[in-house]
């Protein structure tokens, strides 16, 4: 048997094993209804206003940017997060140990957080047609095309995730070096409000990151040409979504498995134990 192949079939049913115990623990379950109820309440105060000019409600404009925002941010914290925690309770040294274990660790990071972004949006959208009455008309295709680019935000969000979350020694280091960056990056994407309110040059910095093209191509799905008219130069620009998220996937692959590659090497009992001890002693 391809010892390659093998180990990525082991990191698959870890990252399927996972995600059944993460929807049986109240932690994690909790951790995502309170984002999905965040969400959802700004969408329900938005439920009575239209979109100057059209009759389409304020909240179909915000649902899917408030979607392409949770793919970009399951992406992240779904490598970034669990990596820092696995460092510290030892579960990336004893990858380490394996024979191709960190392939197969990196693999079932990538399930477990794919499977975790889909229950993620399933949460907001089942709530979500109560709530806006238009998604009751969006196609079959559109469906299928929100889960082509919830596949292709979450290979251009894991990757740089993954390298952040190297960087990020202990639990504690993930507001500086994740949370706040995000929120200030979802601050200037046009997710609450659009984009083109913004001065031109902060315009063009929210272009260069994923989570302003994810809101972008998540907006083309369910508001077609109503939609238009909010975007930088008043048109869907997917081609550009597709090469900035294209991008990102390719210099997050390209970069992220070295990075991983390196940390692995740093990591030993010792390390572990030292860890473990700072810990404790913040719990004192």
């Amino acid at each position: 048997m391809n010892p390659v192949r093998h180990a990525a079939r082991l990191g698959l049913r870890r990252g399927l094993a996972e995600f059944r115990q993460s929807m049986t623990s109240a932690e994690d379950i909790g951790f995502q209804i309170f984002f999905a109820v965040a969400f959802l309440a700004v969408v329900f105060f938005q439920r009575g206003s239209t979109i100057e000019g059209t009759d389409m409600s304020v909240a179909m404009a915000t649902l899917p940017s408030l979607v392409g925002l949770q793919i970009a941010f399951g992406g992240i914290m779904g490598a970034a997060g669990v990596l820092t925690i696995d460092r510290g309770d030892g579960t990336l040294l004893r990858a380490k140990a394996i024979p191709n274990g960190m392939l197969g660790y990196f693999v079932s990071r990538i399930t477990s957080a794919a499977l975790g972004t889909l229950m993620s949006m399933l949460i907001i959208f089942l709530p979500g047609l109560l709530l806006v009455p238009e998604l009751a008309a969006v196609s079959l295709w559109n469906w299928l095309y929100l889960l082509l680019i919830a596949a292709f935000g979450l290979l251009a969000t894991l990757p740089a995730g993954a390298i952040i979350g190297s960087m990020t020694k202990s639990p504690n280091g993930l507001f500086l070096y994740v949370m706040l960056p995000v929120m200030l990056v979802t601050g200037i994407s046009g997710i609450f409000y659009p984009i083109t309110a913004l001065p031109e040059w902060v315009q063009w910095l929210a272009q260069v990151f994923p989570v302003y093209w994810l809101g972008h191509a998540v907006r083309w799905v369910f508001l077609a040409d109503t939609g238009a008219a909010a975007e930088v130069a008043g048109v869907w620009r997917l081609h550009w979504a597709a090469i900035v998220l294209g991008a990102w996937s390719i210099a997050g692959l390209a970069i992220a498995p070295g990075v991983l590659r390196r940390m692995a090497r740093r990591e030993s009992g010792s390390v572990v134990a030292e860890r473990r001890r700072e810990a404790m002693q913040r719990m004192a």
